[in-house]
């Protein structure tokens, strides 16, 4: 992709530069203040009223950095206010995740994410669901607790239960 004529975020024209938008391959343009001050923008929130426009752009990249910046920011408002496909608004949540988050560990310290399987290395009373989970069941396409790096979300027997990370091996 080349770089356009002015930032897709504010418009400047001045000091232009290519943005990938994490953890896709995007990207878009921006300007020199957008790139010093996306990561922490209270910095300069002033400069930030642009997004009332770009919010509304068409490119998915460009909504992506828009909602990111307003989560920085708080500014629930806005983020009410916006309109994103579920899987855009996905990718903007990912990658505010992936920023934030402490990672969940493994009885082996691996790091764990989204979609993994695992195995249970003990056998683990299921509290409220009457069963044991036990030892050496698989547990696939794994989900994160927000803001929980000991736990982990899964399927065990149809039921969707919370497991702790440190009784489970990443397969």
């Amino acid at each position: 992709m080349s770089i356009k004529d002015n930032c897709e975020l504010c418009g400047s024209q001045e000091e232009l530069t290519l943005y990938t938008v994490e953890p896709k391959d995007d990207t878009i343009t921006v300007c020199k203040t957008c790139l010093d001050t996306m990561d922490k923008p209270a910095d300069n929130a002033n400069h930030w009223y642009c997004l009332n426009d770009s919010m509304w752009s068409e490119i998915p990249a460009v909504q992506v950095m828009a909602y990111r910046i307003y989560s920085r920011l708080g500014n629930q408002e806005q983020l009410d206010m916006m309109y994103m496909e579920d899987d855009v608004k996905a990718w903007a949540e990912e990658g505010l995740e992936a920023e934030n988050a402490e990672p969940v560990r493994d009885a082996n310290g691996t790091i764990l994410k989204a979609g993994d399987s695992v195995t249970i290395i003990k056998d683990l009373v299921v509290k409220g669901a009457g069963f044991t989970a036990k030892q050496g069941t698989t547990v696939k396409n794994i989900k994160m607790v927000p803001n929980d790096p000991t736990h982990i979300q899964g399927k065990v027997n149809g039921s969707t239960i919370f497991i702790i990370a440190a009784f489970l091996k990443k397969l």
